[in-house]
């Protein structure tokens, strides 16, 4: 049976492919602050400009390409058993050829309608004042906004509490509830950290790699699959 591999990927992955990461040191998002487009407050007060705001980020989107991290996270699926649970709301990583992604915070090309979250939908184009669910409400960004709810953390959970390695890449985990997910993990499970400025130290069954996401994650990868 192959081992199974849990990863949790956060905005530094997607960063090094020219994605902006979500909030700036000052607390802004593409110069935007954060109340204002990513909250459901934000979107009462000003549904116009948190749509413009999600458009300007899918357009951004659909001009990068996945980078050496995420390619490498695919080959790591011909010798285990691999989830990838990330908080960012990017397709790089199914762009790259990961099979099995749950996106906590949703996604940025698919749609949902404001009076009914299960009414999800693709959406590659702008979103535009007076394009309207089958109820005849207005359609949303399908992304998880602060004070919401994280309806996959429940899946997140339970594939951790699986997993015989764990990966850290790219986050914080300074974010909860993703931060949380660690907690979840066997204690005999392997865990390894991937960041440039890690915030946590090697420990008996934590090795820290302080590198970035695009050196840090192939060199792990080949280390791995040579000690299947």
């Amino acid at each position: 049976m192959l081992k199974k591999i849990f990863i949790l990927t956060g905005a530094g992955i997607s960063a090094e492919s020219g994605l902006k990461t979500f909030r700036d040191a000052d607390g802004l998002w593409e110069g935007h602050d954060i109340m204002d487009v990513a909250t459901p407050e934000g979107w009462k007060a000003n549904q116009e400009l948190v749509l413009d705001f999600y458009n300007q980020r899918r357009k951004q989107l659909l001009s990068v390409q996945p980078n050496a991290a995420h390619k490498a996270l695919v080959e790591l699926e011909e010798h285990f058993d691999v989830t990838i649970i990330t908080q960012n709301v990017d397709d790089l990583h199914e762009r790259a050829g990961s099979k099995k992604v749950i996106h906590l915070h949703g996604e940025l090309l698919k749609a949902r309608s404001s009076a009914d979250e299960h009414d999800i939908v693709s959406w590659q184009k702008d979103i535009k004042m007076g394009d309207l669910c089958a109820k005849k409400s207005q359609m949303r960004p399908h992304v998880v906004w602060f004070g919401e709810a994280v309806p996959l953390l429940d899946d997140a959970a339970r594939a951790v509490m699986q997993a015989d390695i764990v990966l850290i890449v790219g986050t914080s985990m300074q974010v909860y509830p993703a931060a949380g997910l660690i907690d979840y993990a066997p204690a005999n499970a392997e865990l390894y950290f991937i960041d440039p400025q890690p915030n946590i130290q090697s420990a008996h069954n934590l090795k820290v790699i302080a590198e970035n996401a695009s050196t840090g994650v192939p060199t792990l990868v080949n280390e791995l699959i040579k000690n299947t």
